[in-house]
């Protein structure tokens, strides 16, 4: 009875191990999340924002299995003008006080080459779900002196930010103030959890 008890210990100890191995969480000292936006048609202004989260699970040492979920809270939102960012957090834009978080869920990744991957997944801001594409650079997998395993990628996208019902516009003669493509880029590290 003590081996079977000590077999079945063992099992259980080693497949939690590797559960445990599978889930991934973003370090947030090196990753950021970032957006570009055209203004009056001759140069984009930056913004980012602070406070989010991610986890990434995943068996295969390619990725090519890996289920994302990441989130962003609104009112971190920083373009290092307060004016412009309480703008952007009313119901102009993101209505952060009734819609606080923004949430992407990934249905799928495909690779494309040795670093290049295609991740698709659903992505919410204010009351609308879109699918979008995110073409991801993998940047590769490291241990560092702590011995945690890292693994970096940089993943970009462009959205309308009308579809999201960010409707807010202002009109001139050459076109709109703000555009309504918004470049968004996310450079991720994210740690295997032990």
């Amino acid at each position: 009875m003590k081996k079977i008890t000590g077999v079945l210990l063992s099992v259980l100890f080693a497949t939690n191990l590797f559960a445990q191995s599978n889930i991934w969480k973003t370090d947030p000292a090196h990753t950021s999340v970032r957006f570009a936006v055209t203004h009056m048609v001759i140069n984009e202004v930056e913004g980012k924002f602070t406070s989010f989260n991610g986890t990434m699970t995943s068996s295969k040492p390619d990725f090519t299995d890996a289920q994302i979920e990441f989130t962003v809270e609104v009112k971190s939102i920083s373009t290092d003008n307060e004016m412009r960012d309480n703008h952007l957090k009313s119901a102009d834009f993101f209505n952060a006080d009734s819609f606080p978080q923004m949430k992407f869920r990934s249905t799928s990744i495909k690779k494309i080459s040795d670093k290049k991957y295609l991740l698709e997944g659903d992505l919410t801001i204010r009351d609308v779900t879109k699918r979008v594409t995110f073409d991801v650079t993998y940047g590769g997998t490291i241990k560092d002196s702590y011995g945690n395993t890292r693994a970096g990628f940089k993943a970009t996208a462009r959205i309308n930010r009308l579809d999201y019902h960010l409707n807010w516009n202002k009109t001139m003669e050459a076109g709109a103030v703000v555009s309504a493509d918004v470049d968004v880029i996310i450079n991720t590290e994210f740690i295997q959890q032990k």
